[in-house]
């Protein structure tokens, strides 16, 4: 590990909104303040939101910023980008945000049943070779539904064609709520702050490449069986710029 990123870990166990969580932590000493985020945390009963995939945590941050009566958490497992909103927040002396570092896979053990109002997954790896690790996938919902409140919300931010086509077949197969939905956010006609004025690093990046913006925000509901959606998705064909190839795609340029 770098030296670069030994101390941002040194700095972020200095950080009392950061909490590090990974597999073999929880393990040994388990997490005493699931269903207790509000009272013990935020000390408050304000909404509780999740970014999960969070990165350098924009989202969690920036909707902080713009809505001082919900409370935000982003969670990550890569710590050293993390450190870039744990920071500004820290620093900013923001309330009501928080980052936990931890497997997603894991997230009931850390929150109640009913404890999260809505999640936040934005621009996260398609995974187009194994939908289990998609986080739109059933597999996810139901892990979701877990820690949601019965009207708890589902938000997607994404480039990735692939992805949004599969969460959408998805939502569809499943019959779940669909509050929004469009395959162009940025020429759509909606005006929504929270959706066009936080721009995250891969955003960005997407963007300046003629790449469109794809937005879902749609409400998992419980059901006797999940099922995945039975249908063909083109391969996105192309890459971000730092990743050595999109997951499933070999043709990346």
């Amino acid at each position: 590990m770098g030296k670069n990123k030994l101390q941002k870990f040194d700095d972020m166990n200095g950080y009392p909104h950061v909490f590090q969580f990974p597999f073999g932590t929880l393990k040994e000493s388990g997490f005493d303040m699931k269903g207790k985020w509000g009272k013990d945390f935020f000390k408050n009963d304000n909404p509780i939101v999740l970014e999960l995939g969070c990165g350098k945590g924009e989202y969690a941050v920036g909707l902080a910023k713009m809505y001082p009566n919900k409370n935000f958490i982003g969670v990550d497992i890569k710590g050293a980008r993390m450190w870039t909103g744990a920071k500004e927040s820290f620093e900013n002396g923001m309330k009501n945000v928080a980052f936990l570092r931890t497997n997603i896979e894991l997230i009931d053990n850390f929150f109640d049943k009913g404890e999260i109002s809505e999640i936040w997954i934005t621009f996260p790896d398609p995974q187009m070779k194994k939908v289990t690790k998609r986080l739109t996938s059933t597999r996810f919902m139901q892990l979701y539904l877990e820690i949601l409140n019965s009207d708890g919300l589902v938000h997607l931010k994404c480039d990735s064609n692939f992805l949004f086509t599969y969460t959408t077949e998805m939502v569809k197969t499943n019959n779940f709520p669909v509050i929004f939905k469009t395959e162009d956010l940025y020429h759509s006609d909606i005006n929504d702050d929270m959706l066009l004025s936080i721009r995250t690093y891969y955003e960005q990046q997407w963007i300046e490449r003629g790449i469109n913006i794809k937005y879902i925000k749609f409400q998992p509901q419980q059901r006797d069986q999940f099922i995945e959606p039975d249908v063909e998705i083109e391969l996105d064909s192309y890459r971000s710029f730092n990743r050595s190839k999109r997951s499933g795609n070999a043709m990346g340029k």
